[in-house]
């Protein structure tokens, strides 16, 4: 199996920013994305892993999925967040978690813009892979 080359902040960045009314500002001291205001995701403090507010069963799934590069800690249990070690992740992968955190905030007006401008096939791929383990 070949060996996946390591996200950056960069990588991050693109995929968060791609999401319509992403904002890209400080948070607790690490770069950190919101939407309408709200937490989607930071870097954590070790600049290789990335917090995001997907919501308990996204995050309960893709732990079950792959606990090597789905995680938490003490400090984030009971709170709808996993850590996603961006040395391991699939941009696919994280791209798919992304857009489901934003989907949690996001107002049904960026909904509905970004589903106009993503075509339904891939929006529905996207969804049948991240909740099928695919």
């Amino acid at each position: 199996m070949p060996r996946r080359t390591p996200l950056t902040l960069t990588a991050v960045r693109r995929l968060a920013l791609a999401l319509p009314g992403v904002e890209e500002g400080p948070c607790y001291g690490t770069p950190g994305f919101r939407v309408r205001g709200k937490f989607l995701a930071r870097l954590w403090e070790d600049g290789k892993t990335l917090v995001v507010k997907c919501g308990d069963d996204e995050r309960d799934f893709r732990m079950q999925a792959d606990p090597k590069t789905f995680f938490t800690t003490d400090h984030y249990r009971g709170y709808p967040t996993v850590l996603v070690h961006l040395t391991r992740v699939r941009a696919a992968d994280l791209r798919e978690i992304l857009e489901q955190a934003w989907r949690r905030s996001a107002s049904k007006r960026l909904i509905a813009e970004y589903e106009k401008r993503t075509p339904a096939t891939k929006r529905r791929a996207r969804r049948v892979r991240a909740h099928h383990g695919l």
